[in-house]
């Protein structure tokens, strides 16, 4: 899957992005974080153009499937707009994924076909003053993207706290960029580490996030916070069961 890039005018401060129509963006770097999980950098059309995403959004990819049919995911960059040039994402690949699948075949210079922004969450600053985040294998990239906007901004105040759900240690991803976020902002960001498979030890986290662990380590429900999810399906309900155990209200969580 190859191809040029195409895009916007090339001016400073530009937007690659188009709501209405795909374009193809090619792959500039491609690495493995760990054994199943992919970092991909995307060449805009100019190394001073904007992606235009706002936070909170996300982007169509779209691809031929290995049986000729077109294939549409929706994935979040690891990056923001204020990286000029190129773009950013962490995939994890599956066995079965069709998406998956063939980014992991494509080589630099192979292009993806992309569209948006999309999504349902308008982020703005102070919003409420405390988020609550729950997350489960690559569901923490939206996380990072919410969460580095408002520790990046100096006029937002908003706390956050987040619980981060993996299976084993090596499966944990941008744990070294939440760590300094968490470091730098000792009393605005806190990170909790859940480990399927903890090794010896761990001092984070270990088994299910449970309404205890909720109670716990994300903000009390009220009219000030609300509380992300992101993650595979299944845990996502028994999230989404808990928090309503714990007393969050239906419109005080957001599920990406």
């Amino acid at each position: 899957m190859g191809g040029c890039v195409s895009g916007t005018v090339d001016d400073h401060g530009s937007k690659w992005l188009d709501p209405a129509e795909f374009k193809p963006l090619a792959i500039s770097e491609k690495r493995f974080l760990n054994h199943n999980t992919l970092f991909l950098r995307f060449n805009l059309s100019s190394p001073t153009m904007r992606l235009g995403l706002p936070i909170g959004q996300h982007i169509s990819f779209l691809v031929k499937g290995e049986d000729g049919k077109d294939v549409y995911r929706s994935y979040t960059p690891v990056s923001d707009d204020d990286q000029l040039g190129s773009v950013d994402f962490v995939i994890k690949i599956y066995d079965q994924g069709k998406m998956t699948q063939v980014l992991n075949k494509l080589n630099v210079g192979d292009a993806v076909q992309m569209k948006g922004p999309k999504g349902r969450l308008q982020y703005v600053p102070n919003m409420k003053a405390h988020f609550g985040m729950v997350c489960g294998g690559t569901g923490i990239t939206p996380m990072y993207q919410v969460v580095n906007a408002i520790l990046k901004n100096p006029r937002d105040k908003t706390k956050v706290s987040l619980i981060y759900g993996s299976i084993t240690e090596e499966d944990i991803l941008l744990r070294k960029e939440l760590d300094v976020l968490a470091q730098a902002h000792p009393g605005r960001f806190k990170v909790l580490y859940v480990l399927d498979k903890p090794p010896a030890g761990w001092t984070g986290g270990s088994g299910y996030i449970t309404a205890d662990l909720m109670r716990a380590h994300l903000p009390a429900p009220g009219p000030s916070t609300l509380t992300l999810r992101c993650g595979p399906l299944p845990m996502m309900d028994a999230m989404k069961k808990n928090l309503d155990a714990v007393g969050h209200a239906v419109d005080a969580q957001f599920q990406f």
